[in-house]
């Protein structure tokens, strides 16, 4: 039974599960198999309907029963890790039982924040949650009881709940409320020290999870436990990542410092009753004089240390390394040892973020390791200043902690940017500039069941202006919006640039047309996309989350607009600091960064269109340079593809027809 061939697994699970064959899925669980066996990392793009969970967990399932386990599966989205543990791994084990040596078992695992902290609950924190809120909000009764409220509901739930699980929580709570009741990593006091280890939520999962045969996890704990000098994640050799495309920027977020008045004032107020007054004032002081600062300054990169700057970073970086040397960690109380856990963790944050900003100014700009940048953002009325620092590039850290260590699958349904894996790759680390430090690897793109040039058509409004800087819609996009939409009868998901573009259109769409049209914002994302997906004629606007978050398969959606090609804002200071290093090294920035960010989302978007095999419909990029730039043909080589015309009543005539049409019918681009 060992030896059994992971195609015949494959085979044997598709046909208990009632499904058929699909060639592009057998290629797939093929090669993943032969990556587990060799080493070999491996690069697979499976488009939409190959069912590339089940060909990356069949052989995952196969060698963890051969004892090769465990396999790690990290996925992007809450949504796929919970299909994978709640449907398809249940399922699939079910399936195979009885074919292979043993059962399978598997398990879910998220970072420790994600589970309530006991001690907290039975201990109090620090209370800093409550100083963290906004002044208007602060002294708001309806907030204070509504907070209360809901840290009540968290103390009953706390009293039934099996694992602590915030996700398992119906209905759920703010990010404040959570706070009450839970520790990041920094924050808890350990196994060793905590006084109910034995019934830690965290700890039991880590547990399970050592034991698992396949342990599926997210990129944000993928990339702490890469980061981390203590493992967060079993032992493991084999590794899986879906939803591959967005490793990147989910590993730059968890490499992301930044400093605030609020993250400041925590590392002050925990620490207030447990380090010398002097201490205190030291760092309230330090404090104070970094945000005088930033507040005298310009949003955007920060490339020169001034002598300003680099005094209020020293200062700050000196004075919470004080206060965080004065306070002892090991007191025997759990109370007293929970609040100085507490406090050290805001202290290192503050201290260990002032220090690598510091460090992240080298004479080179292309050596630097990290970028620093000013953001102002507005948040109900309020600015907030935030200095960051992020990774120029998490390819080098992927390489050494993730390549080194575990041979690794990579997939998604869009990777290939240009047609090329390359540029994936080199973000990824698999390639480098440096030929030695690349690592062996290879990239197979199996198709997809759908026949795109027969199904879909992508539609380029090759006549409509050029796009203005500011974001704005012409009255002639308009006018094109609003005739596609109603060619088609509603039914559209339309992708926009910024909130404001979604906003707008959504505005004037409403003046201009009979049918209903949903605008981002308006009420909860999902509860948008149920309402869309429920009636034909609605049409939904918004803007990033909806580009890569919406499956809305069958006769509501037949036309996904995209108001322009979505470069990154040309005063993004990581992805410019990004694309002047590949200008620096000889390289085309430009199309290293900018294009391939743009190709990636674009990709994505359009990918919101075929959903299952009858779907059927257009794909409307309203952006001329799409046709007329000489990088366009890059962005279209990185859709699927469609049928491609610039011809707006061709179009409009099969939307036409599709719209009277039953869903087996297809646009004839003819």
């Amino acid at each position: 039974m060992a030896d059994t061939s992971v195609t015949e697994l494959l085979a044997a699970a598709v046909t208990a599960l009632g499904g058929t064959r699909r060639d592009g899925q057998v290629a797939m669980a093929e090669a993943v198999d032969r990556a587990f066996h060799t080493g070999e990392h491996l690069a697979v793009q499976a488009g939409t309907g190959t069912g590339k969970s089940l060909a990356y967990l069949v052989p995952a399932i196969k060698h963890a029963a051969d004892g090769n386990g465990p396999v790690v599966v990290s996925t992007a989205t809450i949504a796929l890790q919970r299909q994978l543990v709640d449907r398809d791994l249940p399922r699939l084990t079910a399936a195979l039982t009885g074919t292979l040596p043993r059962t399978p078992s598997f398990a879910l695992l998220k970072g420790r924040g994600n589970y309530l902290c006991l001690n907290k609950l039975h201990t109090g924190g620090t209370g800093a949650e409550e100083a963290e809120l906004p002044q208007e909000q602060l002294f708001n009764p309806a907030t204070a009881s509504a907070l209360g409220r809901e840290v009540v509901r968290l103390n009953e739930w706390a009293q039934d709940t099996e694992t602590g699980d915030r996700d398992e929580l119906r209905p759920g709570v703010t990010d404040r409320a959570w706070g009450q009741v839970s520790v990041s990593a920094r924050e808890c006091l350990g196994p060793s020290r905590c006084p109910y280890a034995t019934e830690c939520f965290s700890e039991r999962a880590r547990a399970e999870a050592g034991r698992a045969d396949v342990v599926v996890t997210n990129h944000a704990l993928l990339a702490i436990d890469a980061i981390a000098d203590a493992a967060v994640l079993p032992e493991h050799a084999l590794l899986v990542v879906d939803e591959a495309h967005d490793l990147v920027d989910r590993v730059t977020g968890v490499a992301t410092g930044e400093l605030t008045a609020t993250s400041m004032g925590t590392a002050s107020r925990r620490s207030g009753r447990l380090i010398d007054a002097e201490l205190t004032e030291r760092l309230d002081a330090a404090a104070a004089t970094l945000s005088a600062d930033l507040h005298e300054r310009d949003a955007g990169r920060i490339d020169i240390l001034d002598e300003d700057l680099g005094r209020a970073l020293t200062l700050l970086r000196d004075a919470a390394g004080a206060a965080r040397s004065a306070i002892d960690t090991a007191p025997t109380d759990p109370k007293a040892a929970a609040a100085r856990s507490e406090a050290v963790a805001a202290l290192d944050e503050v201290a260990d973020t002032a220090a690598r900003m510091l460090d992240s100014f080298g004479p080179a700009i292309p050596d630097r390791l990290d970028v620093v940048w000013l953001d102002r953002e507005e948040i109900r009325g309020n600015t907030r200043v935030v200095l960051r620092v992020a990774p120029l590039s998490v390819a080098g850290l992927l390489r050494h902690r993730l390549f080194a260590e575990t041979t690794t699958v990579l997939t998604s349904a869009t990777l290939t940017l240009g047609g090329s894996f390359d540029g994936m790759a080199g973000a990824w680390g698999l390639t480098s500039p440096d030929p030695e430090k690349s690592v062996r690897w290879r990239g197979l793109d199996v198709g997809s069941p759908f026949d795109h040039a027969r199904s879909g058509i992508l539609y380029i409004a090759k006549h409509l202006p050029p796009p203005g800087r500011d974001g704005s819609a012409s009255e002639a996009q308009h006018r094109e919006i609003a005739e596609l939409i109603e060619a088609a009868g509603g039914r559209t998901l339309g992708l926009f640039s910024s909130m404001r573009a979604a906003r707008a259109a959504a505005d004037e769409m409403r003046q201009r047309l009979d049918t209903p049209v949903l605008c981002q914002g308006e009420d909860a994302t999902a509860l948008l996309v149920e309402k869309f997906a429920a009636d034909p004629q609605t049409s939904l606007f918004g803007t990033l989350s909806l580009w890569q978050g919406v499956d809305v398969p069958g006769p509501s959606l037949s036309l996904v607009l995209i108001d322009r090609i979505p470069f990154p804002r040309p005063d993004d200071p990581l992805l410019t600091a990004r694309q002047r290093a590949v200008a620096a090294r000889g390289g085309n920035g430009f199309m290293a960064v900018a294009a391939n960010h743009a190709a990636l989302l674009l990709a994505q978007g359009a990918g919101r269109l075929l959903r299952r095999a009858d779907d059927r419909g257009v794909v409307a990029v309203l952006d001329s340079r799409m046709a007329t730039a000489r990088y366009g043909g890059y962005l279209r080589s990185s859709l699927p593809p469609f049928w491609t015309t610039t011809d707006g009543a061709r179009v409009r005539a099969a939307l036409r027809r599709l719209r009277g049409a039953d869903t087996e019918s297809a646009p004839s681009p003819e």
